[in-house]
Order: structure tokens, then sequence, then C-alpha cells
């Protein structure tokens, strides 16, 4: 049986793998890290949590151990892109770990957060940076990092990487770097044309694939229940009443979905938190925190967490909304059973659903077990749920809280966040009926105070016959109170002006 000592890494390396307790290695890391110490490139598909993060970990460590020279300054020697926040945070965790014993610098680099800390981060060059695409090409775009210097570039959960929403991104980035590079793309999933667009970035790759593509993990436990789309908050709230649930993760297809999620276990007095792309950073690293110490056992999200979230003890995933990608079903129920241990993987699928389940029955080629009510559950009947549907609907939407003086938005705060959101309402100031005036008066800026309409309380420009007029008249022909001024067509020059005319700014 192969083991990491068999491998050939250095000393270092070996020593943290000692101390984590790791000593044989998975089907993938076994099939990987060989070609990958060689220099080769590789494209290794394998299923979600099979440790395909140590898997170009340790052979990248093994060569910086090698090579001890220094990192350009404004670059980096490896490059790893990730798709999401959380998937970067947790691959920068894993080369902390792997390479405790080693003298290099790593640094993870995403949206939603302060730009110039990273920028300040990466000022003086760092062997390992870790990305998502965005966040890279802005600080690309404003000089502060150059890709000249990588010597090696990883794309984990290469298949999303190459989808749509990022081969603009990717196919600008991979021209900044060098031609001669070693190139690792890692994925659960290859779909044929993902696959034949890696090849273009790959130059003469080793192929891994140590179980088919899109093939679920074996220690799934999966079923699926059949209900209307009214039923499934009450289907929710009765399973998680079951103590066996220790801790599960609930998927949504939208982020109102799992607000609207969440807001029902919170009726139902379960405690729950909820993890999507318009939540700031700061709000999805303390949802993630409480779903890992435990103070939170039920966590919403959206496929945004399917490959982003590593977190031990996951017993359970809920599809609350079948995904209309069936390859991120594989994705989402690998978040469970994972390192070798046993989880289920519970969907509920309405009529609309139903195309959504054999597209994802084919592209795993296995059939989902159906399932009916749990024992004790007596569904709500359509119309009851178009009437809860109703009333919160009918809710008053919840006032955003954030600092004055910014626009609302997504959360994520306002400049140098990376487009992460726009921060809260900005108050508009004297005028009535809106913030910061009062109902029937306006402010006058130049004044300071409030007028009833119809005065004004500065001091106006003499009339164009070089008569003063007197202060609160109105020429005659003038518009009524609360309306919009007259013009008027009389008297001999042109148009008459009157008490538009203003006063001259101080």
């Amino acid at each position: 049986m192969t083991q990491f000592t068999d491998f050939g890494l250095a000393q270092p390396v070996l020593r943290a793998l000692e101390e984590a307790g790791y000593v044989t290695p998975t089907p993938i890391q076994a099939q990987a890290v060989p070609p990958a110490m060689e220099g080769r490139d590789l494209c290794g598909i394998a299923q979600t949590g099979t440790g395909k993060t140590a898997a170009f970990a340790l052979p990248i460590l093994h060569r910086l151990s090698l090579d001890n020279r220094r990192a350009p300054r404004r670059g980096c020697r490896v490059l790893v892109l990730s798709p999401t926040r959380e998937l970067a945070s947790q691959i920068a965790e894993s080369f902390s770990d792997y390479g405790r014993h080693l003298p290099y610098t790593n640094t993870v680099v995403f949206g939603g957060v302060n730009i110039n800390r990273q920028e300040r981060a990466i000022a003086p060059g760092v062997d390992i940076l870790v990305a998502t695409p965005g966040r890279l090409i802005d600080l690309v775009d404003r000089r502060a990092l150059t890709l000249e210097g990588v010597e090696i570039l990883v794309l984990d959960e290469a298949d999303q990487m190459l989808d749509l929403g990022f081969i603009h991104a990717l196919k600008r980035i991979v021209k900044m770097l060098p031609a001669r590079r070693q190139s690792l793309f890692f994925s659960a999933t290859m779909p044929k044309n993902i696959a034949g667009l890696a090849d273009q970035y790959l130059t003469n790759p080793v192929q891994v694939a140590v179980t088919p593509v899109a093939t679920t993990a074996e220690r799934v436990d999966q079923q699926v229940i059949f209900c209307h789309t009214g039923a499934k908050q009450a289907l929710l709230n009765h399973v998680l009443r079951d103590p066996k649930i220790e801790r599960v993760l609930v998927f949504t297809r939208t982020k109102h979905g799992a607000d609207r999620v969440v807001r029902g276990l919170d009726k139902a007095g379960i405690v729950g938190a909820a993890i999507h792309g318009n939540k700031s950073q700061p709000q999805r690293e303390r949802a993630l925190a409480a779903f890992r110490d435990g103070s939170c056992r039920v966590l919403v999200a959206t496929d945004i967490a399917a490959r982003g979230i590593d977190v031990e003890g996951v017993t359970h995933v809920v599809n609350y909304d079948l995904p209309n990608v069936p390859e991120s079903y594989v994705h989402r129920i690998g978040r469970t059973a994972r390192a070798g241990a046993e989880g289920m993987a519970i969907s509920f699928c309405n009529d609309e659903e139903r195309a959504y389940l054999r597209d994802i029955e084919r592209t795993t080629r296995q059939k989902v077990p159906v399932a009916g009510f749990p024992e004790g559950f007596v569904p709500p009947s359509r119309q009851e749920a178009q009437e809860t549907a109703a009333e919160e609907a009918r809710r008053p939407p919840r006032q955003p809280q954030g600092r004055p003086g910014q626009r609302q938005g997504r959360p994520g705060g306002g400049r140098g966040q990376g487009g992460e959101g726009r921060g809260e309402p900005r108050a508009h100031e004297g005028r009535g009926g809106r913030p910061g005036g009062q109902p029937g008066h306006r402010q006058d800026q130049r004044s300071g105070g409030p007028r009833p309409d119809g005065q004004r309380q500065d001091q106006r420009r003499p009339e164009r016959a070089g008569e003063a007029r007197p202060q609160g008249a109105r020429p005659q022909g003038a518009r009524p109170q609360g309306g919009r001024p007259a013009r008027s067509g009389g008297g001999e020059g042109g148009r008459a002006i009157g008490w538009l005319d203003r006063a001259p700014r101080s």
C-alpha cells in the first residue's frame, strides 16, 4: 500500500503530514502527486471530499522547498484560482497546515473586503497566492500585482472556472502568465465541452480520473420526496426536528429563497443562517463560523457553498430546490460523507423539478430512491400554502442597517471592496416628504431654516426693470402654490423669468 513517505516529499512536508495524522494517501493523491512532482501538467478528476487540495498542495510545497528563490515584488510564484471565497480560504488554510515547517509566504485575496489591505500584503511578493478571478483582475488593473513570475497555475473546480461565468476572466489571466509554466486542473466533474476548453491551457497533460465523471459519493444515502412547492417549508421544519440530524446544509436555487427559508425556520423555532452572494463577507464568515462551532446546526446556502464548504460532521444535505445543473447536485451532496464518513442527502421535488431530477439521474447514471413523507407529517393543502405565501409577501421588508450616507444596494460596503455592494440608503436632506425634511416645508440650503410654501427667506435679485420685488411676492401669472413655475411669453424682448431669478450664491 502506498504511503506519503513513498513519494519522496521534502522532510518538512512529511513532518506536517505526520503531525496531522495523515499516513495513507487517497486514490487521487496517489495518482496525482508523483507526476505533479515531476513538473507535468495534470488534469485530475475525483469525487468531492477525496483530498484534491492535498493532491496539488503537497507537490507545490515540495517544489518550493527545493528552490528557495525569492518571490518577485508585487508578484507570486504559485497562483491558485478558486471560484468562491470560502473555497479560496480553505485552500489557503490547507497550504498553511501542510507547509507549517517551510519558510514560505501564503496570501489569499477575494472580493467583499478592503482591497488596500490586500495590496499591502502582496506588495513585497508572495510565494503562493490563492485568489478568486474577479479580485485578481482588480489587483492587476490597479497595478498592484503582476503575473510574469508565476511558475505554477492551479485551477480548483476547473469545470466551474471554465464555465461561461469565468471563461472570459480566465482567458485574460492566462494571457498575463508566462508561456513556460506548470498547470494543474482539478475538479469533481468535467463535462466534455468543458474538457475541450481545458485542453487549450494544458500541455501534454497527465489525465487522472479515479472515478467516473459526475459520480456521487458512495457513502451518501440518497432519497427524493415529491411534494408541491407550498409544502416544502413545512416538510423541512418537520425533517429538522429529527435529533439524528446533527449538522445539516440546506441548498436553495436563489438567494431570496435562502433568506425565505431562514425566516420560515425562525418562525418554527429552529436556528438557521443563510450564506449567499448577497451577503457581505463578514456576514458569510460569521454564518460559517457558527455552523462550524455548532452554535447553528442549519446552514441555508445557494450553490456558492456547494464547492466552498468543507465542514466536518455534516450529517445531512437537504436539496430544498433541485439544481437545474445536474453536476451541481454532485457537489451539493458531496458536502456530507467526507473523509470516509457516512451521510444522507434528501431532495424535495415539485412537479416543475421532475425534469431536473431526470437530468441528475442521467448524469450520475443512478436512480435516486423515492421516499414518502416522514411519519407524523401532514402536508398543508395548496390553498393553505398560498395563503401563507401571501401573508409572507405582505410583510414589510426589513430596513437595511448601515452607515448613513451610503447608497442602497447589495451588502458589502463601499469603495475599495471589489463591487460587492454599495452600502445603505443615503438620506436626502432639504426637501419636504424626504428624509431630513418636514412635510409641507422646503428646506432652504442658503438660509438654513424651513420656509412655508409660497415664501422665500433669502433676498432676491431685483427685477429687470430695476425695481426691487418685495420679499415673498410673486409676479403676476406665476405658478400656484405647490405647482411648477409658469413661463410667460408676454412682454417685449422675450419671455418673463420672474420669480425664477435667484440671488447669486455666496
